[in-house]
């Protein structure tokens, strides 16, 4: 069997229904983690022989994200950059407690279609704002999508910063960017 059409009709098929099933509380995070981590292990093993073939999976797009300056909390963006990953996208996870020029210059360097800001803290949320201030200052806030979630982020947060999506967890930030650089395209 050709190894791009076991991920592309299999794998990535499959993802999308336990996605489907933990938005609609049928599954429960171990069971979503369980199948990210399925996913990535039969990776491991097809990735190879892609690349040997000379195949390429399509890319979805390119994120740069993290968990802004301040906050050290790490398990809600590891499972978003897990679930990015294995939906198709180049991630550059940047980490904790990043300062906003690091997510600004990464995303220029990487040329990101999106920036995923983080933040579970309360008194880390002005982080995300300053990350898109320093963009719009910088004249280049209409060039990225931008994502917020974490604990302490809202609705209504979201749009009084001027983010483009709120991503109430993980699997809703891959549907939301995914609909929204398919509109754009």
């Amino acid at each position: 069997m050709d190894p791009l059409i076991a991920v592309e009709d299999g794998l990535v098929s499959g993802l999308d229904v336990i996605g489907e099933k933990y938005e609609n509380d049928e599954i429960f995070l171990p069971e979503l983690m369980m199948a990210a981590n399925t996913f990535q292990t039969a990776m491991g093993v097809l990735e190879p022989e892609i690349n040997e073939k000379g195949q390429k999976r399509a890319k979805k797009g390119v994120v740069v994200l993290g968990t802004v300056k301040g906050d050290i909390h790490k398990i809600g963006k590891d499972i978003v950059t897990l679930l990015f990953r294995t939906g198709g996208y180049e991630v550059h996870d940047l980490g904790e407690d990043v300062d906003l020029f690091t997510f600004v210059e990464m995303a220029k360097k990487v040329n990101a279609d999106a920036i995923g800001l983080s933040a579970l803290l309360t008194s880390t949320l002005p982080g995300q704002k300053d990350v898109i201030d320093a963009l719009t200052q910088d004249g280049k806030r209409e060039k990225y999508i931008i994502i917020v979630g974490g604990g302490a982020t809202t609705p209504e947060w979201a749009e009084n910063i001027g983010a483009d999506l709120y991503a109430e967890n993980a699997q809703s930030a891959v549907r939301k960017l995914a609909q929204m650089i398919e509109n754009k395209g």
